[in-house]
């Protein structure tokens, strides 16, 4: 009888603290209500069952034993109309609430009265029932059966798998509670064993726990482990009181048969004392393991789910990886049957980026667009019917979607995460949806800036083809150019070889006239014909560059050094230039050195150097100007210059003044008819036989130009 009233006791409150925890956690719900009535009734007829075990008074005891008929007629009703709520999503219609009035009616037959109860001894034993029993049997029978007709109805009826596993649960509940239910109530007492019925009424509370699990869906981990736990150790402590208390009165009896406890008894119950203590644990690790089966298939870390996340997305910066990564790591701790990433392209359209799982039709996550647009930017969780409209519940149902959580970021929604219904038959707990809602929080940035980088790839590969494809055009275009340049270039020098067979006849018969050899001339005569001449060797000085740059351009340029005397060569070019600068008024000034090392350079092309030089100064020098040419030893260098008064060259032209066909501004004013090949080629010339050019210039006062050579490169 102790270990009767014990377990009830726990049981009566269990049953108080979790029908207080359904009616907190949801007060509004009627399958909250219901249920709640439901472990209520539970809770009056464990109460009635105790106080009728404690009453040794035979009055107080009848009072009692009556009285705990008033909750198996409760029970019974309130597990009927709670299959009627269940079935009905939450509504409860009038017909079904008058049905109270049976119950009302028939609980004035269950009060203590003395037609369901006739008679008892102390402690509710030798109870004879009266008619009331017959009548509320068949009733109590009525209700259970019509509950479960409900449930099977709707199990067979409903596409929803939450629903399924909830009508999973309930079966369950009713099974756990029936089959010990007739053992001990029914079976055992056929045997004659009537001490086992004080345990019956207890076996109740797993169907209150099983409906309890089916319908309080969100923020189930706290339920599960009230849940859990206090049924571990309810099935601990019942396999504690009647296993151990059995084999300890069993063999008790059956080794000290004596009634006074003797040494070898209390030795006895200490070495059963001992067993008791050391299955304790392991009995309690085999429950522990057993409850975690099946109330905690689905426990993980949040933060070790978060690290592997952001592992993903710091690792990579491919969209495709990211999402992959992502959704593997929310697959295998919420577990869901599906999940996919629904985002936006760069066009605001949705396109359905990755998906996990078992979803029959990948394409079928587009057709409801529209839905997904009216969510909203928070996590939708739609296992609870009160979280949205019918309509958008039923489409996302029709799409096998339960979880919808959008990805945001400051400027936008780029997409949707979308999972279906977990591999468990569970429902979406706190924490699964506050892992969801850190992890899209970071998944929007980090797929936002993926997408940047993939759309950054794609322009990159199509920038790429483009310049490919201008570059193969420009190589085409520029093999053109080539083949025109070399056309030019031979044209040139066929053009040149040419001209300068004619100009050199020419040439000399001018200097024959000049020099009296074809009789005497007069002065206007005179005057036309070195005009002419001078003309002439300006002909020959441009065809000789326009050779040279051909020469250069095919390879051909050669410098053929040869001993050369400059003091003398110098002065044979100014002499043929006398002419030239008198007529501009021009005051040529040279400055033979006294003492001149004689040096091996190519003759020809030295010569058109200074000559070249000398010409510019004296063209680009206003009348009545001065140029100076000097010839010197300077150290181990020797030094040609030529300085004029002339124009000079502008500050921020001298840099492109070496470049072939280059002239600066204010010497295409002065000299329109220049080729600005004159500078190019006398640097190629120096540079080529070791020297370097030397240039000074100040713009509107005169230039100088000159080379030197090193000593040791040209003596002889």
């Amino acid at each position: 009888m102790f270990l009767a009233n014990a377990l009830l006791i726990i049981t009566c409150i269990t049953a108080f603290s979790l029908g207080l925890f359904i009616l907190v956690s949801n007060p509004k719900k009627n399958e909250n209500r219901i249920l709640f009535a439901f472990i209520f009734s539970i809770f009056i007829w464990l109460i009635a069952n105790l106080l009728t075990n404690l009453s040794s008074d035979i009055d107080l005891a009848l009072f009692f034993v009556r009285s705990t008929f008033i909750g198996p007629i409760l029970l019974c009703y309130f597990l009927y109309l709670f299959t009627v709520v269940f079935k009905s999503a939450g509504t409860l219609s009038l017909r079904h609430a008058m049905l109270s009035f049976i119950p009302a009616g028939l609980l004035l037959l269950a009060t203590p009265t003395k037609y369901n109860i006739v008679s008892v001894t102390a402690n509710g034993a030798d109870s004879e029932v009266g008619a009331a029993y017959t009548l509320l049997i068949p009733l109590m029978l009525c209700y259970t059966i019509l509950g479960l007709v409900n449930l099977v109805r709707f199990y067979r009826k409903t596409n929803d798998g939450l629903r399924k596993t909830q009508v999973r649960y309930i079966f369950l509940g009713m099974v756990a509670a029936l089959v010990p239910g007739i053992i001990l109530n029914g079976i055992l007492p056929v045997f004659g064993n009537y001490s086992a019925v004080l345990y019956g009424p207890n076996v109740v509370i797993i169907l209150a726990i099983f409906m309890s699990i089916a319908i309080v869906k969100h923020r189930l981990l706290e339920i599960r482990l009230i849940v859990a736990r206090t049924l571990t150790y309810v099935l601990l402590l019942a396999t504690v009181a009647t296993g151990y208390a059995a084999l300890i009165l069993g063999l008790g009896t059956a080794i000290l048969p004596t009634s006074s406890i003797s040494t070898a008894e209390r030795i006895f119950y200490v070495a059963m004392a001992l067993v008791i203590a050391t299955t304790y644990q392991p009995l309690k690790k085999f429950f522990d393991k057993l409850t975690n089966k099946y109330f905690f298939q689905d426990i993980y870390d949040t933060k070790d789910v978060l690290d592997q996340i952001s592992s993903v997305i710091v690792g990579n910066v491919d969209p495709t990886k990211v999402q992959k990564g992502a959704l593997s790591a929310i697959s295998k701790s919420i577990r869901p049957r599906h999940a996919a990433f629904v985002l936006y392209n760069s066009s605001r359209q949705l396109r359905t980026a990755q998906v996990i799982g078992e979803h029959p039709d990948e394409s079928s996550l587009q057709d409801f667009e529209p839905v997904l647009r009216r969510l909203g930017k928070k996590i939708t969780d739609y296992d609870d019917p009160e979280s949205s409209n019918d309509r958008i519940r039923k489409e996302l149902s029709d799409n096998d979607v339960v979880v919808v959580a959008p990805l945001v970021t400051k400027e936008e929604t780029i997409g949707y995460l979308v999972l279906g219904p977990k591999k468990t038959g569970g429902v979406y707990s706190s924490q699964d949806i506050g892992l969801l809602s850190i992890a899209t929080n970071e998944l929007a940035v980090a797929l936002q800036n993926a997408q940047r980088f993939e759309e950054i790839q794609a322009f990159n590969l199509t920038l790429q083809e483009k310049v490919n494809e201008a570059t193969r055009e420009l190589k085409a275009t520029n093999k053109k150019l080539v083949a025109l340049d070399e056309a030019k270039d031979e044209f040139i020098s066929m053009a040149s070889h040419q001209l300068r067979t004619p100009l050199t006849s020419i040439k000399g018969y001018l200097s024959m006239i000049l020099d009296g050899d074809m009789g005497k001339m007069n002065k206007n005569q005179t005057a036309a014909l070195k005009e002419a001449f001078g003309s002439s060797q300006r002909m020959v000085f441009l065809i000789s560059d326009f050779l040279n740059v051909s020469r250069i351009r095919t390879g051909k340029f050669v410098i053929e050094p040869h001993e050369l005397d400059m003091p003398r060569m110098v002065h044979e070019e100014l002499r043929q230039l006398n002419e030239l600068s008198e007529s501009r008024d021009i005051t040529l000034k040279y400055e033979p050195p006294g003492e001149f090392p004689t040096v091996k350079l190519d003759d020809n092309k030295i010569r058109q150097v200074m000559m070249n030089m000398v010409d510019n100064a004296i063209y680009y020098t206003p009348d009545g100007g001065t140029v100076t040419i000097q010839l010197y030893v300077d150290g181990k260098d020797i030094v040609f210059k030529v300085i004029d008064t002339g124009i000079g060259v502008p500050k921020l032209e001298r840099h492109k003044l070496f470049s072939k066909f280059f002239r600066a501004g204010n010497a295409k004013v002065a000299r329109p008819d220049g080729t600005g090949l004159g500078l190019f080629m006398a640097q190629k010339i120096i540079v080529a036989q070791g020297g370097s050019i030397i240039f000074e210039s100040e713009e509107g006062k005169g230039s100088t130009f000159g080379f030197r050579f090193p000593l040791k490169v040209i003596k002889l």
